[in-house]
């Protein structure tokens, strides 16, 4: 989210400590809509796939996220360590990486489903940060909800879609903790839009091989651009207009719901039902979510 280039939803928690003001209501009202943009984003992306597969797909969307950022904090290249260098790179291939297995994960398993197993990533970091006796009973209960999802054994979603979702949610946990130290030796944006670029050379030549030619389709490349605008631009900008008015508390127990409105999207995008026990299991790992949120 996330899927994704989902940058605000993880870092601003990390760096903002604004109190809830008495326009929370406005700033809750912004961090949904941000989240709402970003899940149909990413639902939209599912679109393309036919045409231009899922790593095509990403190839576009990093790239255009990219460029969007690079014109807007046009970072500062010079005057930086070995060290910093290093931070950066590791930030950049932690969500060059996180967004191709998400890609692969919805490629073959509900939308819904992806999210609620990314999110897992999160939340296993909450809960050993946390290092508290309830943060054993927030990730049990996350557990109870993934084997609610499998059905006792994954037997109703496609393994290998389970596996990248697992995948992207590690590396979503290795991009928090990335994307923090990136803002402590960075300035402004500068960090993440330097890491945006080097998710783009990871996942560009990975999309030509796999779509070719399709990439440069005038469609492709619109819907692209779309995608990029939903998954990262609007969330991006609604969420730091929403950290000046909610705390950081605030912010993070709200974008706990994103498996709820994963869900909804593929459902109202793409006519992905869910069965009881799927939401269920929904309702399960955005509880142990909010649960360890709020304990931490």
């Amino acid at each position: 989210m996330t899927s994704p280039v989902r940058t605000a939803t993880v870092d601003a928690p990390l760096t903002s400590r604004a109190p809830d003001g008495p326009g929370s209501l406005g700033g809750v009202g912004l961090v949904l809509a941000g989240m709402v943009s970003v899940q149909f984003g990413s639902a939209s992306a599912a679109l393309l796939f036919p045409r231009a597969g899922a790593l095509g797909t990403v190839a576009v969307r990093v790239a255009f996220a990219a460029l969007l950022l690079l014109a807007v904090a046009r970072p500062r290249l010079r005057g930086h360590s070995r060290a910093d260098w290093t931070v950066v790179v590791g930030f950049g291939l932690a969500l060059g990486g996180m967004n191709l297995l998400f890609y692969q994960a919805i490629a073959r398993i509900p939308l819904g489903a992806a999210v609620t197993l990314e999110v897992l990533g999160p939340l296993l970091l909450s809960v050993l940060v946390d290092r508290r006796a309830a943060g054993l009973l927030w990730a049990a209960l996350a557990l109870a909800g993934v084997g609610l999802l499998g059905g006792g054994g994954f037997g109703g979603l496609d393994p290998v879609g389970a596996a990248c979702a697992v995948g992207a949610g590690a590396l979503w946990a290795a991009y928090i903790v990335l994307n923090a130290r990136a803002g402590a030796r960075f300035p402004r944006l500068d960090g993440l839009a330097i890491a945006l670029c080097v998710a783009a050379l990871v996942s560009l030549p990975l999309g030509v091989a796999s779509a070719g030619g399709a990439l440069l389709e005038p469609g492709v490349l619109g819907l692209g651009l779309a995608i990029a605008v939903l998954s990262s631009g609007v969330p991006y900008t609604l969420e730091l207009l929403a950290l000046r008015r909610l705390s950081a508390a605030t912010f993070a127990v709200l974008t706990s719901l994103a498996p709820a409105v994963a869900a909804l999207a593929g459902y109202l995008v793409l006519g992905q039902g869910m069965t009881a026990a799927q939401c269920g299991a929904v309702a399960l790992v955005v509880a142990a979510s909010v649960g360890a949120v709020r304990s931490a």
